[in-house]
Parts: C-alpha cells; sequence; structure tokens
C-alpha cells in the first residue's frame, strides 16, 4: 500500500487523542513508549519478530495530504492540530528487536521515544506491522520444527486476507523458516525461494491423467512435480506419475523432482509411495504432502512413521488459524517534564495488564560455554549487565526465587530503526535473516521449544527497575 494511503490508516483515538495533546499544550511533552506481547499464540515458549522493515517503510516519509486534512477537518480536528499535520515531520527515536529474534511475553520488542503527538500518531501502523508478521512467522517457526528438517513451504496465497496479508504473510513465513513460498510475487519481490507445482484442474483439462502428466513433464522438467491424487493415487496417480519419469524425464537428462499428495491417509499413502518409488528407480523423487496441514498434523505423521519430505502449509500457516492474534500492545512508559523523566505505568486486576515504567533496555544473556540463552532482563538505560562478572536474577512476582549466574555475555537487544525521526534501518538479505533466526532459535532449550507446557523461560527485571515498578504500585494504591 502507498504512503498517501498510510497516513489514515490509523484507529480513529489516536487521531482524537492526538489532537487533544495539542490543544492541551502536551503534545510536544518528550514521552517513551513499548510495544510488548501479552502472551504467546498457542500457549508456545516464545515468539518470532517480523515485520520491522515494512514498520521502517511504513514511517519513511509519513504525511498528510489535503484529502487527509479535509477528513479529519470534518471529523472535528482543530485548526492548530491541522497545520501541524500540514507541515509533518517525523522526530521519534524507535529501537527494535532484530526480525528473526525469538521473542518473550512482556518485554519491549519495540521501543519509541518521541513528542507525544506524534507517538500516538503512529500507534496502529506500528502494531499492525509487527503483529501481522510477528504472527505468522511465529506459526510458521512451530511448523518447521514439527518437520524435523524437512521441507516447510508456504502455500496460502489463496486464503490470506488480502493481497498485503499473502504477500507479507509469505514473507514472515519464509523469516520463520519455511524453505519457498508458491506465492510468485512475494518470490519475485522478495527473493523466496519458489515452488512451482500443479493443480486438479490442470490433469481434469486433458482426456486423461497420463495425457496431463505428459504435457506437464514435457513443459517443466526441471521442476516436475506430480499431483497424483486427482483420481486414485495408488491405482492410477502414481502408476502414470513412473510412466512420465520413465519416458519423458528419464531420456532427456532429467529426474524427477517430487509426487505431491493432497488427500487420504497421508501416512499409509507415503509409506506405499515410496516403496514403489524406490522399486521403480526413483529413490531421489521427493514426497510431498499437503492439505490443511499444521505443526500437530506434521509432528503426527512423522510419529506414525510418514515417508514424507516436504510439506505444503497454505490456510492454517498463512493466517495462524489455530491462535489468530499476536498480542502486541503499545503502552505509555515515562514522560519527561521540565527535564525530569517522571514513570508511568498502567495498573489492572489483571496482572498480565500490568506495565513496567521507565526507558528500559533489553538485554539477552547467553551461556558463553554452550551459546545458550540464559534469561532475558529488563534494565534502566543507564544499567549493563555486561560490564560485571556476575548478574543476580530473581522472578518479578515471587522475588524469593533468586539465581546469580555467571560465565554469561549480555547481548543488548533493541537496535536503531529511527534517529531523530532520520530512518536508520538497513535491511538484511532475507534469506541471512531467516538463517538468524533458525540460529537464535536453536540457541534456546530444548524445554522451551516444547509445544506442550514448554518451560516458562525467565524475563527478569534489574533489582533498580523492579524497585521503580512497584514503588509506583504502592504508591497508586495507596
Amino acid at each position: 500500500m502507498t504512503h498517501d494511503k498510510l497516513s489514515l490508516i490509523s484507529d480513529s483515538y489516536t487521531f482524537s487523542t492526538a489532537n487533544g495533546f495539542f490543544s492541551a499544550g502536551i503534545g510536544d511533552t518528550p514521552v517513551w513508549f513499548d510495544m510488548f506481547c501479552r502472551h504467546i499464540p498457542d500457549n508456545g515458549g516464545f515468539g518470532i519478530m517480523a515485520g520491522t522493515a515494512q514498520l521502517a517503510e511504513s514511517l519513511d516519509g509519513l504525511s498528510f495530504s489535503a484529502e487527509d486534512l479535509d477528513y479529519l477537518r470534518e471529523r472535528g480536528a482543530s485548526p492548530d492540530f491541522l497545520d501541524y499535520l500540514k507541515n509533518f515531520r517525523f522526530e521519534c527515536d524507535i529501537s527494535a528487536v532484530p526480525e528473526g529474534t525469538p521473542i518473550f511475553a512482556g518485554e519491549p520488542i519495540v521501543s519509541i521515544h518521541g513528542p507525544a503527538v506524534q507517538c500516538q500518531i503512529i500507534e496502529t501502523l506500528l502494531l499492525m506491522n509487527i503483529n501481522h508478521q510477528s504472527l505468522i512467522a511465529t506459526k510458521a517457526n512451530r511448523m518447521v520444527r514439527a518437520a524435523q528438517g524437512r521441507s516447510v513451504v508456504e502455500f496460502g496465497s489463496r486464503r490470506a486476507h488480502g493481497a498485503d496479508a499473502a504477500f507479507y504473510g509469505a514473507r514472515a513465513a519464509y523469516i520463520g523458516g519455511c524453505s519457498a513460498t508458491t506465492c510468485s510475487s512475494a518470490a519475485r519481490e522478495l527473493g523466496i525461494p519458489l515452488f512451482t507445482g500443479m493443480n486438479h484442474s490442470y490433469i481434469q483439462m486433458f482426456d486423461s491423467e497420463l495425457d496431463a502428466f505428459r504435457a506437464y513433464a514435457r513443459s517443466n522438467p526441471n521442476e516436475c512435480v506430480l499431483l497424483i491424487d486427482t483420481y486414485d493415487a495408488i491405482n492410477s496417480g502414481l502408476p502414470n506419475a513412473i510412466k512420465v519419469f520413465r519416458e519423458e524425464l528419464a531420456p532427456r537428462g532429467f529426474r524427477p523432482k517430487g509426487v505431491r499428495i493432497d488427500s487420504g491417509d497421508l501416512a499409509y499413502l507415503s509409506k506405499k509411495i515410496r516403496r514403489e518409488l524406490n522399486d521403480a528407480g526413483f529413490p531421489d523423487c521427493d514426497i510431498i504432502a499437503s492439505n490443511s496441514l499444521d505443526e500437530y498434523i506434521i509432528r503426527e505423521l512423522i510419529q506414525h512413521g510418514a515417508r514424507i519430505d516436504g510439506f505444503l502449509c497454505g490456510e492454517r500457516l498463512v493466517t495462524a488459524s489455530s491462535d489468530p492474534v499476536f498480542s502486541g500492545v503499545y503502552k505509555l512508559a515515562a514522560i519527561e517534564k521540565d527535564g525530569e523523566v517522571i514513570p508511568k505505568i498502567k495498573l489492572s486486576e489483571n496482572v498480565s495488564k500490568i506495565t513496567t515504567p521507565c526507558p528500559k533496555h533489553l538485554w539477552r544473556l547467553f551461556d558463553r560455554e554452550n551459546g545458550k540463552a540464559m534469561a532475558d532482563l529488563l534494565t534502566l538505560t543507564d544499567e549493563d549487565p555486561g560490564a560485571t562478572d556476575s548478574c543476580e536474577l530473581f522472578d518479578p512476582d515471587y522475588t524469593w526465587k533468586r539465581k546469580t549466574v555467571t560465565g554469561f555475555v549480555a547481548r543488548q537487544l533493541l537496535e536503531p530503526v529511527f534517529t531523530g525521526g532520520k530512518n536508520v534501518y538497513r535491511a538484511r538479505p532475507l534469506a541471512d535473516v531467516r538463517a538468524y533466526c533458525l540460529e537464535q532459535v536453536d540457541a534456546l532449550w530444548e524445554e522451551v521449544l516444547r509445544f506442550e507446557n514448554p518451560h516458562n523461560y525467565y524475563v527478569d527485571l534489574s533489582q533498580r527497575l523492579w524497585d521503580i515498578k512497584y514503588g509506583l504500585i504502592d504508591e497508586l494504591r495507596g
């Protein structure tokens, strides 16, 4: 979507609130906001950060057209606020966790510092970009882990919620670990490997299945994947595929890339197909499965001994249908008044909705010997756990649970995206982001990777930050 269409992609309260700040004379007040997620989809142990590149694109050059201003005027915006928007220039500092990084509930994955009016205006754009792609990247990584080294291809454009969801869903799925996409636009624009196959209607257009296979093999000898279950996978599709492999591909020096099954008992069928392909001299021909797959079905197929080499994952990936919400929220952490930084907190009877105040740094502590992630630590911006030989970690809720760790490397996770309103984000090649994601997931302990009842990875607060947070809670509750 073009920039001239993005300016009003915002919940209406962001403009009414920003207008209210401006009218009250506090629009220029320096503030700090955090974006964090409240829980991980599917009760997983972690999520995958994605969408930062699109956030940078969305905010770079953000402006308001005459039509935008006319619309806001009709909605009651004040003349001075409209004048401000007419000459809008982005001024905020934004830092974000790198794309592909495992993230955990309650920790800031994006940090924003700037004038209150601007921080409020960008809320929806920020949440929209990060929430969507992080959701799909997280789901994709679950499917990739379930596949245990077998390929997982994103196959969901037909079921995506619009063109942007298909395009950026393919991007996020690749970051999460998918090996390829069937979305031609995403493959061309983003450099994602493209998976090419055939559909049932192609086969139905010919007088016979064998004629269809012959025609397809002749026109696609390098990428020949035949869909064998249009009529009968075992008694028709597979024999016809083997015949075409022998008569059309082998004489021309090509090897078949695969056969695909899209229905039936995938585990049973794959075992029988594997035996017959091997006996026919095609042990290198992959068996690819599709049909509304998710991580649980993939895992069960493998547990039952399925001889499947790759999975095409569509609707349940691109819509994250089992838990289709990434719970990222955007909350005020501090304001500056008369040169003093004043922490701000939101209280709630729901403990998960209580925010952590102050401008913060987010650190990940890695074991120096084995490279495994030990814990994440939120600190004030003038604290550096890496400057000491040891660090005391404690549970923010059960503070008597304490542990002193040594032999660690502390890495600051929040990296600059905008500085003084200038876009300083440097996007890495998407293949590098994908490789980084898989590497960082591998740094998590196996207990955190479990689908059921994953270990609660520690996201702790420094003692100073904890003191400020619980001091505010005591003060506001009297």
